[in-house]
């Protein structure tokens, strides 16, 4: 069992603390994250489109259309990319349309895991 100061620094985030909210403050941009923390090497920006497409969509991601692909991939590529890439959540080539895990993203996704499972919709149709 590791002990608790060990995994607090295995979480630890390379971050300032306002750019790690700014850079999970979006939903396209946790999946980003999410999604490359399971990948082992680069990911391209039209795979990531599609995987973000088909969760956005409820559908299989063999099922995602031109048109939805399309859409999150221009998000994609003309603002989130960059921004996390700025942050240093992730490391974005504009040239290659490829993004690659840095030292931030592991521990970025573990928290933003952590606060998927921790949080939830409160029920406001029972409250008076």
């Amino acid at each position: 069992m590791t002990a608790p100061n060990d995994e607090m620094a295995s979480l630890a985030i390379p971050m300032d603390p306002d750019r790690v909210f700014d850079a999970i403050g979006n939903s396209r941009r946790r999946r980003v994250v999410l999604s490359l923390s399971r990948s082992p090497g680069e990911v391209t920006a039209d795979e990531l489109a599609v995987e973000i497409a088909a969760i956005e969509n409820a559908i299989d991601p063999s099922k995602v259309g031109s048109d939805e692909r399309t859409s999150v991939y221009i998000t994609l590529t003309q603002s989130h990319l960059d921004t996390l890439d700025e942050v240093g959540a992730v490391d974005y080539d504009d040239r290659s349309k490829t993004v690659t895990s840095t030292d931030a993203t592991e521990p970025l996704a573990e928290y933003i895991r952590r606060l998927q499972t921790a949080c939830y919709k409160p029920d406001t149709e029972g409250s008076t």
